[in-house]
């Protein structure tokens, strides 16, 4: 075969094949018209983002209902003895300003969540991406800040302020921190291991933690095995915390038991996930005092303790 014969074989084919492809107008005015459709939807979309507007009124709770928690500063411990004269161990934990900085719904974040601040912080000790932040919400700038999932009838507009009141008496809650750091410690200590003999034989090993391993086979020390190191400085969370008391005058709670951090560290507390509180004593989706209530008069509110003395009941 030729030179001009297959050039011509190959213009053939290229006609063919051309005759099936869409000219470039009809390429060019479907993509417009998908683009346009698509401009369209995201338009309606940004429209409903803004059209939604979170209102600040009380609402109704219900069991899959989940409400917002808020950030305390841990003051200390100590001790109190209630109406029976039974002694309780006392967490004190300093509610301090905290206000809802930043709202997430699913159009926008694609999560319903509340991000909420604590305290508070001068500009020039705060980051120029952080100042922007705050600046950019309109609300005072912060000194730690923590988001919450909530559902989205519990939703609290911008600024909205979530006192002590929050919580109320006798319920339980969950309360997230970091624990204090203890240093590199040894196996005893960090683990409760009993340790090797304190004479017959025992010379300079007497907290060590003996073998960690097997002979030639597997010839290794398995992952995850406990030995010294690096103790506390971890975030835990003590699940069931009892509330016993709260004074809204100073935003001040009283929680039975420890929670984890030393004092003056950051807590976070939010409704128990397993020993769930009362619904219908709960305020949804969070505490709307009076106009004219004067919180500096308020009196501090302290658990139900029952009619029943414990230890007349154990006789």
């Amino acid at each position: 075969m030729s030179a001009a014969s297959r050039g011509l074989i190959f213009r053939l084919q290229l006609f063919s094949i051309g005759s099936r492809i869409p000219s470039p107008v009809a390429v060019s005015s479907t993509l417009f018209k998908s683009f346009s459709a698509v401009s369209a939807i995201n338009e309606c979309d940004m429209n409903e983002v803004r059209s939604r507007i979170i209102e600040l009124k009380p609402g109704v709770m219900t069991p899959n209902s989940k409400r917002t928690g808020i950030i305390a500063v841990k003051c200390g411990m100590t001790a109190l003895w209630d109406k029976w004269g039974a002694r309780v161990p006392i967490s004190v934990l300093w509610v301090d300003d905290n206000i809802v900085t930043q709202v997430k719904t699913p159009e926008k974040e694609g999560i319903t969540a509340l991000q909420i601040g604590c305290g508070h912080k001068k500009e020039k000790h705060l980051t120029k991406p952080e100042v922007g932040h705050f600046r950019a919400q309109g609300v005072a700038m912060k000194r730690k800040l923590r988001e919450f999932p909530v559902t989205e009838d519990a939703l609290l507009p911008v600024g909205t302020s979530v006192g002590v009141r929050h919580f109320v008496p006798g319920q339980y809650v969950d309360v997230t921190g970091i624990t204090r750091g203890k240093g590199f410690q040894g196996g005893m200590k960090r683990w409760g291991m009993k340790g090797m003999p304190a004479s017959h034989g025992a010379s300079l090993s007497h907290r060590s933690i003996g073998s960690t391993g097997q002979r030639d086979a597997p010839g290794k020390v398995f992952k995850g095995k406990k030995m010294p190191g690096r103790m506390g400085g971890k975030q835990r969370t003590v699940k069931n915390v009892w509330v016993y008391k709260i004074d809204p005058a100073r935003n001040l709670m009283w929680l039975k038991g420890q929670v984890p951090g030393a004092e003056g560290n950051f807590v976070f507390i939010k409704d128990a996930v397993y020993r769930k509180p009362d619904i219908s004593l709960l305020p949804f989706p969070t505490y709307f005092g009076p106009e004219d209530e004067d919180t500096l008069e308020l009196e501090p509110l302290v658990a139900d303790l029952g009619e029943v003395d414990p230890f007349m009941a154990a006789d």
